[in-house]
């Protein structure tokens, strides 16, 4: 499963470095064309999607090396890292656009070349649907942060490209002279706002947060269903990246050996791995009623 998912997520960041060079390319020579700040901030927004892939498949790949000697539970973090760079460079694009938007305000020039920004939009937009299908498949099988955030950004796209259409045709056919640097100042606060809404769960990860409610409550019901357990508690979850982990202390009979009492722990993980396939886990046997300070007691 492990290297099915580096594969997965290299290929995802490979396919989003290729159609970023692509759209680099040709945007630039649209925005050029056009003088339109609206096609100038969707053209910066896709040069840092460029770099942003580039950390992002840095990031997967450094995530998928095993554990060493000074990383003992692995590398997955650096996907959140990515994340998080991720989210700064957007954060830049965002208020380089809104900048040049506003001077572009105060000077009411109008933008050029309908046809060019219409036609270049058109074909970039078409070309972030197919890579947005792509990274949706991959998210589904790898639940990688690094490609989510990749993936909110490349949505982002859709909505930029096609602000740059309604730009243009509002500036030169209807003579709205404020329309283009309008749309700009728009796109930059959308830009924000994917920031901020991609550092989360990357946030989430660097702070080891717990899991989601719901499948904590799924790991203590699949827990409980062994026949020689009188209790759980002190479950402590988190994620690196692909990599789940859960320990918790288990409420055994006191008069169990310590091969029996080891038996019952070997049981327990194997349906564990059944059900959450990948999951480090850290179980600590405790005889049956034992109250220790501060217990955070989960389950019975």
């Amino acid at each position: 499963m492990s290297n099915d998912r580096t594969a997965l997520t290299t290929r995802a960041a490979a396919a989003s470095i290729s159609m970023a060079v692509f759209l680099v390319a040709m945007k630039g020579y649209a925005a050029w064309k056009t003088g339109s700040v609206a096609m100038l901030g969707s053209l910066a927004d896709t040069a840092l999607d460029l770099v942003a892939s580039i950390v992002t498949l840095l990031g997967v790949r450094w995530a998928a090396m095993p554990a060493d000697e000074e990383h003992r539970f692995g590398h997955g973090k650096a996907e959140a890292l990515a994340a998080l760079t991720q989210v700064i460079l957007i954060t830049i694009s965002a208020l380089g656009i809104a900048w040049r938007a506003i001077d572009r305000l105060g000077k009411g020039a109008a933008t050029e070349g309908l046809e060019m920004g219409v036609g270049v939009s058109a074909v970039a937009m078409a070309a972030t649907v197919a890579l947005l299908a792509y990274q949706r498949y991959v998210i589904r099988k790898t639940k990688s942060v690094a490609i989510e955030t990749d993936h909110v950004h490349y949505q982002s796209d859709l909505l930029l490209n096609l602000s740059v259409i309604v730009a243009l045709v509002l500036d030169q056919y209807l003579g709205w002279r404020s329309a283009d640097p309008i749309f700009g100042i728009g796109i930059a606060l959308w830009l924000i706002y994917g920031a901020f809404r991609a550092a989360s769960r990357s946030i989430d990860q660097l702070m080891d947060r717990e899991w989601p409610e719901e499948r904590r409550l799924q790991f203590l019901e699949l827990i409980k269903s062994h026949p020689e357990l009188h209790g759980i508690h002190e479950l402590r979850t988190r994620t690196s990246g692909g990599h789940d982990f859960a320990q918790f202390h288990i409420w055994v009979d006191p008069d169990l050996t310590i091969v029996e009492a080891h038996r019952v722990m070997d049981e327990v993980e194997a349906v564990i791995q059944e059900h959450f396939p990948g999951t480090e886990v850290l179980i600590h046997p405790d005889p049956k009623g034992l109250a220790e300070p501060g217990q955070n007691l989960m389950a019975t």
